[in-house]
C-alpha cells in the first residue's frame, strides 16, 4: 500500500506544479476547471470558465505521484496547513540541492544538517506555501 499526497493551492497550482516538475522530473498533467466535460445545474459560470487547476498530477519515474488543485473559484481555504511532504533524495548532495531549490523565495523551518537518523535532513516552506521535509538516505 502507498499514499500519494494531494495538495491544494489558492490560484498558483500551475506555477507550483511546473516548478516541482522542473525539480523532480516526471510527467505533468494539468486540467483546468474549464475543461470539465459537464457541470451540475447551478454551477457558477466563474467556475465553469476558470483556467485554475481542477486536477493536476505529477507522475514520477518511480511510480509515485504528487497531485494538486486550486481551490474552486471563489472558495476560500488554507493551502498545505499542518501537512509536510517528505522526500528522501538518493544522496546528501542531491538532498542539499533539492532543499536549496525549494528554499528560493521560501523560508527555513529547520536548517539542512546531519541528524541522528540521516547524514542530512532539513525542513522548508517553499514560495507556494508547501512544507517539505528533505532527507538524504537513512543511516542504517
Amino acid at each position: 500500500m502507498s499514499f500519494d499526497p494531494y495538495i491544494h493551492f489558492q490560484g498558483n497550482c500551475r506555477a507550483a506544479m511546473t516548478a516541482y516538475q522542473a525539480l523532480f522530473g516526471g510527467r505533468l498533467e494539468l486540467m483546468p476547471y474549464s475543461a470539465a466535460p459537464e457541470w451540475p445545474e447551478g454551477t457558477p459560470e466563474a467556475m465553469k470558465s476558470s483556467d485554475l487547476v481542477m486536477h493536476g498530477t505529477l507522475a514520477l519515474p518511480d511510480g509515485r505521484m504528487l497531485m494538486a488543485s486550486d481551490f474552486p473559484p471563489g472558495m476560500g481555504g488554507d493551502p498545505q496547513q499542518a501537512v509536510s511532504i517528505s522526500h528522501t533524495a538518493p544522496s546528501v548532495d542531491r538532498a542539499k540541492a533539492v532543499f536549496a531549490s525549494l528554499l528560493e523565495g521560501g523560508a527555513v523551518i529547520m536548517e539542512f544538517q546531519p541528524i541522528f537518523w540521516s547524514d542530512g535532513f532539513g525542513m522548508v516552506k517553499d514560495r507556494f506555501g508547501t512544507h517539505w521535509m528533505i532527507s538524504s538516505p537513512w543511516r542504517g
